[in-house]
């Protein structure tokens, strides 16, 4: 679960960035979280949650 949680601080500080620094719009945002959302009620989604967790475990050391 801490992965988890610093994940989505670390996903919300880049979308925050880019929304001040890049020139993302609200709008943009509000349909990336709306897929996001979405998506994770598929059937990809624990494909995706593990390919995430291995790419942080890669980056971490552990594995």
């Amino acid at each position: 679960m801490a992965v988890t949680l610093s994940l989505v601080v670390v996903l919300g500080i880049t979308v925050w960035v880019l929304h001040r620094y890049a020139g993302l719009k609200f709008l943009h945002a509000v349909v990336c979280v709306l897929f996001g959302f979405f998506l994770a009620t598929t059937g990809v989604a624990p494909m995706i949650r593990g390919a995430v967790a291995s790419i942080i475990g890669l980056i971490s050391g552990h594995r």
